[in-house]
């Protein structure tokens, strides 16, 4: 039994989508038509939100019209962006969205919410690491703790973008947290970003000699959502991972995914992460032929280890 194959529906939001975003409805007809299992929704409009979702009966529209098209919901990564976890202790805002996120998640059956630190790494030049992981730490382990009792995984995904993106101190924050219920999203892009290019690191840069098959055997048991990309070494407007789609950049899959397949994870999906990609609405039917020669060479090995 092979993996279950999705992509992020923020590759047809972000980026050079934003002024013209595809419609979700448009989104999973194509995904339908391209035999992908499913679909990761983003929670920024016009995309699936939680308020424009309010009531039971429109949820419940929202999941006929996915499961319509034969597909699933993989996963589900919400706006956070008004709030910030590190310049503050005043996290009730935060666990106010946190909390209408989750009820969407929990309703529509979404088995990972996605959670990031917000803030930028420069924050950790106007605030200590040990003072910032007293702030994140004991808010994600309580969100960890609501996510669990209405059976949603929560996935912490770390990346150039935000605060904590050294190997070291991704490894520290997910032991910190210390839950059964709080687990990483390993993306592949953002790992070579983190652990070979050392990128937007803050002080002496952190790289692995292993690179991105060192960093998956630091982590092994703590990964529990998996977003699969290709990248070039370059950061997207000089702040977050460049994902280009597979075989454009200079990651080895064939290196990476034996690795993958002994992480612990047991997520029975795969995701591909085309976020900011220009094109990436083009690129979808190529990135899926690789995802389906990948989940032919690895995918039945990967369920063995979820089983």
């Amino acid at each position: 039994m092979r993996k279950k194959i999705s992509i992020g529906s923020w590759a047809y939001v972000f980026g050079p989508y934003w002024d013209n975003p595809i419609p979700f409805e448009k989104v999973v007809q194509r995904l339908s038509e391209l035999k992908f299992d499913g679909v990761e929704i983003i929670g920024f409009r016009p995309h699936p939100h939680p308020d424009d979702y309010a009531s039971n009966s429109h949820r419940q529209d929202l999941r006929a019209l996915v499961s319509g098209l034969g597909l699933e919901i993989s996963g589900y990564a919400p706006d956070f962006t008004a709030h910030s976890l590190i310049r503050t202790d005043d996290h009730s805002g935060y666990l106010n969205t946190f909390e209408k996120n989750l009820h969407f998640a929990r309703d529509l059956e979404m088995p990972a919410m996605r959670v990031d630190s917000i803030d930028p790494p420069t924050v950790l030049k106007e605030v200590s690491a040990d003072v910032a992981l007293r702030r994140v730490v004991p808010t994600w382990q309580r969100c960890a703790e609501m996510a669990e009792k209405s059976g949603v995984l929560l996935v912490w995904e770390f990346e150039p973008g935000f605060a904590f993106n050294k190997p070291s101190e991704v490894l520290r924050v997910v032991n910190a947290v210390g839950h059964p219920n709080f687990k990483l999203l390993f993306d592949t892009s953002h790992a070579h970003m983190s652990a070979v290019v050392g990128a937007r690191h803050q002080g002496p840069p952190e790289r692995l000699k292993g690179g991105v098959v060192e960093m998956l055997q630091m982590l092994k048991g703590k990964i529990g959502h998996i977003h699969l990309i290709d990248s070039d070494g370059t950061l997207h407007n000089d702040e977050t991972s460049t994902h280009r789609p597979f075989g454009e950049g200079v990651l080895d899959f064939d290196t990476i995914m034996p690795v993958l397949n002994q992480s612990g994870c047991t997520s029975p999906w795969w995701a591909i992460d085309l976020c900011f990609w220009p094109g990436s609405w083009e690129a979808t039917p190529g990135c899926k032929q690789f995802m389906d020669r990948l989940n032919e060479k690895y995918g039945a090995a990967a369920q063995g280890q979820a089983s």
